[in-house]
């Protein structure tokens, strides 16, 4: 059994160890939820006006949307997309000549897209309740004073939204970067994978999945920090009961 200080060089930089491996997993990790989280929050707005709005058409489909979803796994869903949308999406755009025959879709980027749609329906609903939250007088006082809808969006709904929201919201940050892992299901590099790849190849499976969990723990700690300050900010001026 190697000893422990061995153990920990062998997360050194370069060819001598895992260092840079995990380091650029951390990156790829942080990239691909930032990617998907961007995406999903448009998403998540868009299903929100869906869903307050006084179309019925659009009503059902927003409630569709979430409902479905949110009804599947999200491995399940993720394999879908990869397995049957990717190549649908291909064909697509070989055949309108935007791409060339033998083109394939980045696995990173189809979990990405993924990833958006699943936590854009999650949003969704977290957003549509902090739309609700805000009262209904100061949109009509909006109104009256003759302020256009993307007016009263940017400065009166938003501000207000947003402080009610940024708890789910940070939720979902939180589950988007543990649900990120998922990409390693189609062969893209992440944290978890790249702390697997070090376990099966050393056999020292304890101690690299700790560092993996050590990690992914690092980045939740980090991610608390952010959305603490966030939510005081976005509360400034607001008198506590």
């Amino acid at each position: 059994m190697a000893e422990p200080q061995s153990l920990w060089m062998s997360l050194a930089w370069g060819d001598a160890g895992y260092g840079d491996d995990f380091f650029w997993g951390v990156c790829n990790t942080l990239l691909i939820s930032v990617c998907a989280y961007a995406v999903a929050l448009v998403i998540g707005l868009l299903g929100a006006w869906a869903k307050l709005c006084h179309i019925k058409v659009l009503n059902r489909a927003g409630d569709t949307y979430t409902t479905v979803v949110r009804s599947l796994p999200e491995l399940l869903f993720i394999l879908l997309i990869f397995y049957a949308g990717t190549p649908a999406l291909t064909r697509l755009l070989v055949n309108i000549h935007l791409v060339e025959e033998g083109f394939e879709i980045n696995p990173t980027g189809a979990v990405i897209f993924a990833l958006s749609v699943i936590y854009g329906a999650y949003l969704t609903d977290v957003l549509r309740g902090g739309i609700q939250s805000v009262p209904k007088g100061q949109i009509e006082a909006a109104k009256a004073y003759g302020m256009h809808a993307p007016l009263r969006f940017v400065r009166i709904l938003f501000p207000q939204m947003i402080r009610f929201a940024i708890p789910g919201m940070g939720n979902q940050w939180l589950n988007i970067t543990k649900d990120s892992a998922l990409v390693s299901v189609v062969g893209a590099t992440e944290l978890l994978s790249v702390g697997r790849g070090a376990a099966n190849s050393t056999k020292h499976f304890m101690f690299y999945f700790g560092v993996t969990a050590l990690l992914y723990l690092a980045l939740t700690v980090f991610s608390l920090a952010l959305l603490s300050q966030l939510e005081k900010r976005a509360n400034r001026g607001v008198r506590r009961v």
